[in-house]
C-alpha cells in the first residue's frame, strides 16, 4: 500500500484572559478535506521556537496555510487601522509569518487560503488592501456579516493551475472577506480574479515551489463539490515525480 502525503496545517489562537484559558483550535474542514483527497492531516501548534517548527516540518509533505477569521495587525503593514479591521493575536501572526517564511525558504509545497493567502503574499514582499469597498470603483459584495453562503463569479486565467482544476470560464466561488491582495509578490503570478478587479487566486512562477494561494473557502460546508478539486490537485503535487528534488532543497536549507 502506498504511503499517504503527510499534510501539516495551521490553527488558530486565544490568548489568555480574565478567568479564560488560552486556547488553540483547527477548523474541521481542513483537515476532513486533506483526509478526503488522500491525505495525512497533522494539526500544527504556533511553536515559538524556529528549531521545533523546522523539525516538525522535516517530517510532512506539504502545507496548508488556513484563513482566519481576523486580519493581520494594519500597524505592522505601515497602516493606520480601518475601523472594519480585527487584528489577530499577536502569537497567531508572529508564527504565522515565520511559517510562510520558512515555507516559502524550504519550498515546500503550499496550499495558502483566505488570511494565510493574504499573509504569504505579505511574507514574500507584497501588499494587502485593508478594505476591498475603499479600495476598488466597483467592488462586488465580499462579505457578508450575516450570509454565510456568499457566493460570487470569478474568472479564471488561462494555463495556469487554476485552469488545471477547474477548466476555462467562470466558476461560482464562496466568498467572506474584506481585505485582498493590492500588489503581488514577485513569485508568484495571478490565476483567477473576480469582475471587480480582486486578486482571487495566485501560483508560483517558481519551477522548484509548487504553491497555490486561493481567497475563498474549499474547505469550508459552503464550498461546491468541485472545490474539493482544489486539495486533490495540491496533493498530487505534494506526491510528484519531481518532490525528492524538492527535499533535497528542503533539507539543505
Amino acid at each position: 500500500m502506498s504511503k499517504k502525503p503527510t499534510i501539516a496545517f495551521n490553527g488558530d489562537f486565544r490568548p489568555a484572559r480574565k478567568d479564560v484559558n488560552p486556547l488553540s483550535w483547527f477548523n474541521t474542514g481542513y483537515y476532513d478535506s486533506i483526509t478526503a483527497a488522500g491525505g495525512l492531516p497533522m494539526p500544527l501548534p504556533p511553536f515559538a521556537d524556529d528549531e521545533d517548527l523546522n523539525q516538525f516540518l522535516d517530517n510532512v509533505d506539504g502545507l496548508v496555510l488556513a484563513g482566519c477569521t481576523q486580519d493581520m495587525n494594519p500597524q505592522r503593514l505601515g497602516m493606520e487601522p480601518h475601523p472594519t479591521t480585527r487584528a489577530m493575536p499577536a502569537r497567531r501572526e508572529d508564527f504565522d509569518r515565520r511559517l510562510c517564511k520558512i515555507a516559502y525558504e524550504r519550498r515546500i509545497p503550499v496550499l495558502a487560503v483566505g488570511l494565510g493567502m493574504q499573509m504569504l503574499n505579505v511574507v514574500c514582499g507584497g501588499t494587502i488592501y485593508q478594505h476591498i469597498s475603499e479600495a476598488y470603483p466597483r467592488p462586488l459584495h465580499h462579505f457578508d456579516p450575516v450570509e454565510k453562503n456568499l457566493r460570487h463569479i470569478i474568472e479564471i486565467v488561462p494555463e495556469t493551475r487554476m485552469d488545471e482544476i477547474y477548466g476555462p470560464g467562470e466558476i461560482r466561488i464562496n466568498s467572506s472577506h474584506h481585505q485582498s491582495v493590492d500588489q503581488l509578490a514577485t513569485p508568484f503570478r495571478v490565476s483567477a480574479t473576480a469582475p471587480d478587479g480582486v486578486v482571487e487566486a495566485y501560483e508560483s512562477i517558481l519551477d522548484d515551489w509548487y504553491c497555490l494561494g486561493v481567497q475563498w473557502h474549499p474547505e469550508s460546508e459552503t464550498s461546491s463539490a468541485l472545490d474539493m478539486q482544489v486539495f486533490q490537485h495540491f496533493l498530487q503535487a505534494c506526491t510528484a515525480v519531481e518532490q525528492p528534488m524538492i527535499l533535497q532543497l528542503r533539507h539543505a536549507a
